[in-house]
């Protein structure tokens, strides 16, 4: 059984699809930093490649569909057709977390539309269609997916499968944000990771799939790439590479507890940044010339 840390234990009840958004009074540690209730995490400078904070940053965990991002690099690579039209199969049901979907089998898209449902909305079976499509088939796939892990130097990063369903696919906080910042080098991914929301003809009937990061539509965040992530084992995670204080920041929040953490702990960070930078101005602006 998983070890229940104190913050799961003190926020088990925000599970519920019911509970509140997390609210912590003080947000702030003794030492300056925010209470952020993610149990791994990482924020880091885009240029300078500075972290600004870090929690367990190297420990191994489960990423759920924070694994799609890898998914839509490695079919992209492959400069495989975009117009191609591919069909769901029985294959690519969920047989291991038996997951809901709406894209019934039968449904056929292109590979393009595939991408854009797994990236914005999560869609498991078109994670899967990508994969068993791929040349050499979803062995050859996974191969390439730990492959391309290793070319960008992701040393606590692998993979089984190209939807994050197995909670063998893993990696750390930190692997995350170098493999965020080389999903932000493809335009694709990072339009449909950030697009709102999309109606589908789905065999006839059309379908509205939204994104699974409701910060995408805020008007207070300038997102570049967003992916979410969800299984038990993984508890509740997000990556963002986001315009923070007008720098680029990578966000990476993993085993967050609760339905609301990973967005307040997001929220949490984007004011301790933003009033940090704030206050410094104060400060210079006081500072008498000469």
């Amino acid at each position: 059984m998983k070890r229940e840390t104190a913050a799961r234990a003190l926020y088990r009840d925000t599970k519920s699809a019911k509970a509140a958004p997390l609210r912590i009074v003080n947000e702030v540690d003794r030492d300056g930093n925010p209470l952020l209730m993610s149990n791994a995490f990482i924020v880091q400078e885009v240029g300078s490649g500075k972290v600004l904070l870090e929690r367990n940053a190297t420990s191994v965990l489960p990423i759920a569909s924070i694994t799609k991002l890898m998914t839509a690099m490695v079919v992209l690579d492959a400069k495989l057709s975009l117009s191609e039209p591919l069909t769901i199969t029985e294959d690519d049901t969920d047989k291991l977390k038996f997951t809901s979907s709406r894209l019934i089998v039968g449904t056929t898209m292109t590979r393009e539309e595939l991408i854009h449902l797994a990236l914005m909305s999560s869609e498991n079976r078109a994670a899967a269609a990508l994969g068993r499509n791929y040349p050499g088939g979803i062995e050859a796939f996974i191969a390439a997916m730990n492959q391309k892990a290793a070319s960008l130097g992701l040393v606590e990063t692998t993979f089984h499968d190209s939807t994050g369903l197995n909670p063998h696919n893993v990696s750390s906080a930190r692997d995350l944000a170098r493999m965020v910042t080389a999903a932000t080098h493809y335009p694709l991914i990072r339009e449909f990771s950030t697009d709102d929301e999309e109606i589908v003809d789905v065999r006839g009937r059309a379908q509205t799939f939204r994104n699974t990061n409701g910060l995408v539509k805020s008007p207070d965040w300038q997102i570049g790439l967003s992916k979410t992530g969800f299984i038990n084992e993984a508890g509740r995670c997000l990556v963002m590479q986001a315009w923070l204080a007008d720098k680029p920041m990578v966000i990476v929040l993993l085993d967050s507890v609760g339905k609301f953490t990973r967005v307040a702990d997001a929220q949490r960070i984007k004011r301790w940044i933003e009033g940090a930078v704030s206050h410094q101005a104060q400060l210079v602006g006081r500072v008498p010339a000469g």
